[in-house]
């Protein structure tokens, strides 16, 4: 045992004996990427080559940095410069490209004749006056690398501004200073679109889809996109000969993601025939929570829940068809019964969107996997195809105001590296279009009469018995055919407003419906008698159960930690430590 203990020691030493004097490769050197330098050396500037980074008005920095970072590769593997590069998708874009900028600045700092030069606690200072309530109102604390007293220098120790050139190219008008009342937020903030790519394991070539529409797609809409599971190395290692349906379905857990998401659709089937039961916002059940709950299906909720998501796709693979909701048969001894939502025809259009600009998918001649879709030109209801329980594509539109389609790319499941490209032509076209189509239909604000948005108001279609509800500023967007309609909004405490609007075929974007609502007495509702219950819309994981399953998050001192934002899985799931300088609660 001794001799054994002896062997692993030295073991352990040897490379502090051996290691060669050199770890950095010249060439990675030169890059600024590592270093060489023994502590004492003198630093000396080296070219900036951080990705994120890359527009600043300098192209030299040097190392260590104010942080202590020894080399662009440290930098790169910390959690400041992740949280840089997502900063932009976390605030909505607001604040950007300011935050990027000044955080790159402390990050590399431009280097003159050997000599860091510090950015400017000034421009530091306004940056927090301007942004601080963006990161308040997604409950993050202010970045400790953006302290201004500790890492910025005042004008009088020599320092330089980071936003000087982005002031520059902002000109203003000088007749043009007068102040205008600031726009609603509904016609600042563009609807969000919401794309999902292996919702199972088994679906490895959506998300090449997804990457490569991304960088274009992001500029003509509000975008964003998550993979709900990681696709894994046991299925994507049969191989693109090997179709079994089941083979990879599941996660590392033996769940199917598509079935572990709350069967809500049940709940609606059972009151649909009470004129007063509501069928949007259905409430989570309490016991869905005792299940077994994916970590996967529990991040994509809160994702889904944190943000007013109006229009939604899922990628499959398996056959080439576009289903639409529901997926789960409104009668339980048929398997395969057309079963629609309320919404049946503006979803089933969203289908035929897709559809119709895919390269082969409502061809009539188009090889199948098996199923018969010729007749229905690519589309088909969920149910109809083969109904199953727990989808996301029905929590969706039973739990929030987002529409969902789910799209099957085709029928091999495992595409060679060589086939990825052509299939990413071949729907090309049609997610565009479908991107397009988030903006047909109505949005506009639902205010007071002091003008401020009044959060939570229902916006009800005459004739579509499913409600939209407005989101935090009182805005919404409703997607509507072409025709006409008669709108309604109200709010617990405010009056009734109705209006008619026409939307003509012809529109290109979403027509402009504003309401603005009266305070009145707050009358008893109906629906408090008739459905007595404790589960409401905000009660989610109620009993903690998911996170005590999940082991809890416990402090030095033994407290459990609270329960983490919706933006924590952003860190979480990138294999770096999570920032715990960034809960505001620590």
């Amino acid at each position: 045992m001794h001799l054994g203990l002896l062997v692993l020691f030295l073991s352990s030493m040897r490379s502090c004996w051996c290691a060669p004097p050199q770890t950095c490769h010249p060439g990675d050197e030169l890059l600024g990427r590592c270093s060489n330098e023994v502590l004492g050396d003198k630093p000396t500037c080296t070219a900036l080559t951080l990705g994120y980074c890359n527009d600043l008005e300098y192209s030299r920095t040097i190392f260590p940095n104010i942080l202590g970072h020894r080399s662009s590769r440290d930098v790169e593997s910390g959690t400041e410069y992740l949280l840089l590069s997502v900063m932009h998708g976390l605030l909505n874009g607001e604040c950007s490209p300011e935050i990027r900028l000044v955080g790159c600045s402390v990050l590399a700092s431009p280097c003159q004749d050997d000599k860091m030069i510090k950015p400017c606690r000034s421009t530091c200072d306004a940056l927090r006056r301007d942004c601080g309530h963006a990161f308040e109102a997604i409950e993050m604390a202010w970045p400790y690398f953006l302290d201004c007293d500790r890492f910025f220098a005042s004008n009088e120790e020599g320092c330089f501004d980071p936003l000087a050139g982005l002031k520059d190219r902002s000109w203003k008008c000088p007749a043009c200073q007068l102040k205008n009342p600031a726009p609603s937020s509904s016609s600042r903030t563009p609807p969000m679109l919401r794309c999902i790519a292996c919702s199972r394991e088994q679906q490895p070539s959506a998300p090449k889809s997804l990457m490569s529409i991304a960088s274009g797609a992001a500029q003509r809409a509000g975008i964003f996109w998550s993979l709900s599971s990681a696709t894994t190395q046991e299925s994507t290692s049969y191989g693109h000969l090997l179709n079994g349906w089941t083979n990879g379905r599941t996660n590392a857990q033996n769940i199917d993601l598509n079935r572990n998401f709350p069967d809500l659709t049940s709940i609606f089937y059972r009151n649909r025939r009470s004129r007063h039961y509501r069928i949007d916002h259905i409430p989570i059940p309490d016991n869905y929570w005792f299940g077994k709950v994916a970590p996967e299906t529990y991040a994509v909720m809160k994702w889904i829940r944190s943000l007013p998501f109006v229009q939604s796709l899922s990628l499959h693979g398996g056959d080439l068809v576009v289903s639409y909701p529901f997926d789960f048969s409104r009668h339980p001894q048929e398997e395969r019964m057309f079963s629609p939502t309320p919404d049946e025809l503006v979803i089933k259009q969203l289908a035929r969107t897709y559809a119709d600009a895919h390269a082969t998918m409502s061809n009539n001649d188009t090889e199948r996997c098996g199923a018969s879709f010729y007749q229905t030109r690519g589309t088909t209801n969920g149910a109809l195809w083969y109904s199953f329980a727990g989808g996301m594509s029905d929590f969706n539109y039973l739990h929030t105001n987002c529409l969902e389609i789910t799209v099957e790319l085709g029928c091999d499941k495992f595409p060679s590296e060589a086939a990825l490209y052509p299939e990413w032509k071949r729907n090309k076209e049609a997610l565009l279009s479908y991107m397009e189509s988030v903006h047909r239909g109505i949005k506009g604000v639902v205010q007071d009469v002091d003008g401020k948005g009044i959060k939570g108001a229902i916006i009800s279609v005459r004739g579509v018995r499913k409600d939209i509800t407005a989101a935090e500023d009182g805005d919404y967007w409703r997607l509507l055919n072409p025709g006409t309609h008669i709108l309604t909004a109200t709010a617990k405490g405010y009056s009734r407003v109705t209006k008619r609007v026409h939307l003509p075929h012809n529109m290109n974007k979403a027509g402009r419906v504003d309401f603005i609502l009266a305070k009145v007495p707050i009358e008893p509702d109906i629906d408090d008698h008739l459905f007595p219950s404790v589960d409401t819309w905000d009660r989610f994981d109620p009993y903690n159960q998911f996170e005590r399953d999940s082991g809890a998050d416990v402090r030095d001192g033994g407290i459990e930690r609270e329960e983490k934002p919706w933006w924590w899985n952003y860190f979480y799931q990138s294999g770096i430590s999570p920032p715990q300088w960034l809960l505001r609660s620590v």
